[in-house]
């Protein structure tokens, strides 16, 4: 039997404990204390449920990173709904799609896009607005209740709605607890900057549970950054390899021995910026692997694990991101190999996953998906399992590049082009050739063409038909809300203003 979840009660919990503790610190001068944390999440809850919302109604939250995304979170959990996380950043026609898949009647946010929820027909309901009522335990919910949706991040394609019950989203904190590198104390606080209704949310949870505090960024805020990384209280910061890369650069040279671990994952770890962070941090970086459809962790690659696999004489290539917990099901669909010219002596394919703390499914234009029988989900991703058991990515199947007969990785040369001189970024697309199938187009975040000639020196190390046949390069490369560049919208910005010359050496043209 499956039991309800008390998520009112386990809050209320943890404020006996830790109640005039801070929780939440913005990094300015906002604060939260567990206390306040409490009462807002359960005046929230309040007004929801007085509003006529019930266990697993769909209710909006669209906020920027901030003490507020903090417990309007909670007080939608605790009110037993399904909270539907918005980027606050998202543009009105993506609002209006994630509306269309969700059908949410009600967005908690605040002052400055009420025309958009307008249009849309959605009733906004500003944060300052909700009225303060006593603090009551709220009736528990059923495991089997929708209790989030979480949208995917959109570089092939639309975004899906994920679907989490109760009782999966319960699940998927307890792992995050579980397999925490250290039960934090209450004076243990952790950096986050990348958006809260991601990846943060999930830490920022287990973290709380623990009455240990937050400090919370609206983005790579580096004046913030320098003014609290200085604290001998900050133990561990979230950082994914484009957050890292900004702060080795801003404290190059400097050293903080006491933070205890770097939380990374998202995208792969190039090897030279993990060279980077041991000189300013020491090995205290910490890989997982997680996704939209299973939460983290479903792979961890602990500090000294990440330390090994990064100090070997030769890195392999992927990204190593360690072994699946318990609870957590890998196997790879050799039948989607896709490397004709492996040297990889094992088998790559298409990873499959099965988990405790799994979504129900998604839902795209046609309606809800659930996962396919006996629980396994297709991940997209490519990879192999080494020798030692460890997962290891090489890729997207939708990124595969087909040219010239050959099926070629763009992650693979990502990850030899990674680090080139006066370069932020560097993104390998393809573009449509009658001649090739498809031109593989290398394009790095940069003022200028003056890293093209140290890339081609690396891209030797690789075989010819890898090689990208065209260099090309934005000032800056357009990224989704969570900051992760789409290939395929690099492709599409460049045909907007060139289009491929045909024959055995293709030329980017002007139109």
């Amino acid at each position: 039997m499956s039991l309800p979840i008390a998520w009112s009660s386990d809050l209320i919990d943890t404020t006996t404990r830790h109640g005039r503790r801070l929780a939440v610190h913005d990094g300015a001068d906002a604060q939260l204390t567990f206390d306040q944390l409490c009462q807002r999440a359960h005046d929230l809850a309040a007004y929801l449920i007085h509003r006529g919302v019930k266990p697993g109604d769909r209710v909006a939250s669209c906020l920027p990173n901030g003490i507020v995304a903090v417990w309007v979170s909670y007080g939608i959990k605790i009110c037993g709904a399904a909270e539907t996380t918005l980027n606050w950043k998202y543009t009105q026609e993506e609002l209006a799609w994630c509306h269309q898949l969700s059908q949410f009647k009600d967005v908690v946010t605040q002052p400055g896009r009420e025309n958009d929820w307008k249009e849309l027909g959605i009733n906004a309901l500003l944060y300052q607005n909700i009225p303060s009522t006593p603090t009551q335990i709220l009736p528990s919910v059923e495991q089997d209740t929708w209790g989030r949706l979480l949208f995917t991040s959109g570089t092939t394609g639309k975004s899906k709605a994920v679907v989490y019950t109760h009782g999966q989203r319960w699940q998927g904190e307890q792992q995050q607890k579980a397999h925490l590198p250290w039960i934090p104390s209450v004076n243990d606080k952790i950096l986050l900057m990348t958006p809260y209704i991601h990846g943060a949310s999930l830490i920022a949870f287990a973290w709380l549970d623990h009455g240990a505090p937050l400090i919370l960024l609206d983005g790579v805020e580096l004046e913030k950054v320098k003014k609290h990384i200085q604290d001998p209280e900050l133990k561990a910061i979230f950082a994914p390899p484009t957050v890292l890369a900004k702060l080795c650069a801003t404290f190059a040279g400097q050293t903080f021995t006491h933070i205890q671990c770097i939380f990374t994952g998202t995208q792969p770890l190039p090897p030279a910026l993990y060279q980077k962070a041991l000189v300013i941090f020491g090995p205290v970086v910490r890989i997982t692997y997680g996704k939209s459809e299973c939460v983290n962790p479903i792979t961890i690659l602990r500090p000294e694990q990440t330390h090994a696999f990064y100090t070997q004489d030769v890195v392999p290539a992927g990204a190593c991101v360690g072994w699946p917990p318990s609870g957590v099901e890998i196997k790879i669909d050799v039948q989607t190999q896709n490397d004709e010219d492996a040297t990889i002596d094992f088998k790559q394919g298409e990873i499959w996953l099965r988990a405790q703390q799994m979504s129900l499914g998604l839902i795209d234009a046609n309606g809800l998906r659930l996962h396919e029988p006996h629980g396994w989900h297709s991940t997209g991703d490519l990879g192999y399992i080494d020798a030692i058991g460890r997962v290891m990515l090489t890729g997207r199947v939708a990124d595969v590049i087909k040219t010239g007969g050959y099926r070629v990785n763009p992650d693979e040369i990502e990850s030899v082009l990674a680090d080139l001189p006066n370069t932020s970024a560097m993104c390998v697309t393809s573009l449509p050739s009658e001649y090739w199938g498809e031109v593989i187009v290398a394009v790095a975040e940069s003022e200028d063409l003056s890293w093209v000639d140290a890339a081609k020196q690396k891209l030797e190390t690789i075989s010819r038909h890898k090689q990208p046949r065209i260099f090309f390069h934005f000032k800056t490369l357009p990224r989704n809300p969570q900051g992760k560049v789409s290939r395929k919208q690099v492709s599409a910005y460049i045909l907007k203003t060139h289009c491929v010359s045909e024959g055995a050496y293709p030329v980017l043209q002007a139109l």
